[in-house]
């Protein structure tokens, strides 16, 4: 789905930005939510990003400052706010993105990410196991990263509209 109200100039820019970043920005959002909702948060990100653009790119890490729109979008959807170094363990090991790619997609440095991922593993080991399988309504349980049991994806699935807005 494409953003309804794209700005009449962008520049070649935000067309690459958008072009790298998002299909993760789609996988992040649907390891959170349901697909439709996670295709409609995306549009509505990058709706925010294009509005914005001109102030975006001056900041000191373009990155980070889009990413952060799309995190807080996710986790107001959500109602739950993930710790960075829960973030970079499902880049990192659900959508399998490498630690130079988690990087430019968050506008950090790779010691920072391999930082986040080092402090995810040791939290991640002094929790008790998840439980999985079918809660009492049907349904399968949510494990701590939102997304129910059995419903993968690929870490970069094409939502079946295009991987760039119309220029």
């Amino acid at each position: 789905m494409k953003p309804a109200t794209a700005p009449s100039v962008l520049s070649t820019a935000f067309y690459a930005f958008y072009d790298l970043h998002r299909p993760t920005y789609h996988a992040y959002a649907a390891a959170h939510l349901p697909p439709h909702e996670a295709l409609i948060t995306v549009t509505h990100v990058f709706e925010l990003i294009a509005a914005t653009w001109t102030t975006v790119v001056t900041t000191p890490r373009p990155s980070a400052r889009a990413w952060e729109t799309h995190t807080q979008a996710i986790a107001r959807r959500t109602g739950r706010t993930p710790a960075p170094a829960e973030d970079t363990l499902l880049l990192h090991d659900v959508l399998r993105l490498s630690i130079g790619q988690i990087a430019t997609i968050t506008g950090t440095d790779d010691a920072t990410v391999a930082a986040l991922l080092a402090a995810g593993r040791r939290a991640r080991r002094s929790l008790p196991p998840c439980r999985t399988g079918s809660d009492p309504d049907g349904g399968s349980v949510r494990p701590p990263g939102g997304r129910r049991t059995g419903a993968a994806e690929p870490a970069a699935a094409d939502d079946g509209h295009g991987s760039s807005l119309q220029r």
